[in-house]
């Protein structure tokens, strides 16, 4: 099972390019098919801040 509903998942894109997000591997996050910047799922949340506000 997706983390996400699918409604979500399919309108969501990155913050810095609108790139198409697909999930990674393991599902805990979504990667940028432009950029391939990773932006992680917390209890369900996508965390779609910009690269530049994102903690390292």
């Amino acid at each position: 099972m997706d983390p996400l509903p699918k409604e979500l998942y399919e309108i969501i894109c990155c913050p810095d390019d609108k790139g198409d997000l697909k999930y990674t591997k393991d599902k805990k996050g979504l990667e940028c098919k432009k950029c391939k910047f990773v932006f992680p799922i917390k209890e369900g949340v996508p965390i779609l801040l910009p690269k530049s506000m994102q903690k390292k």
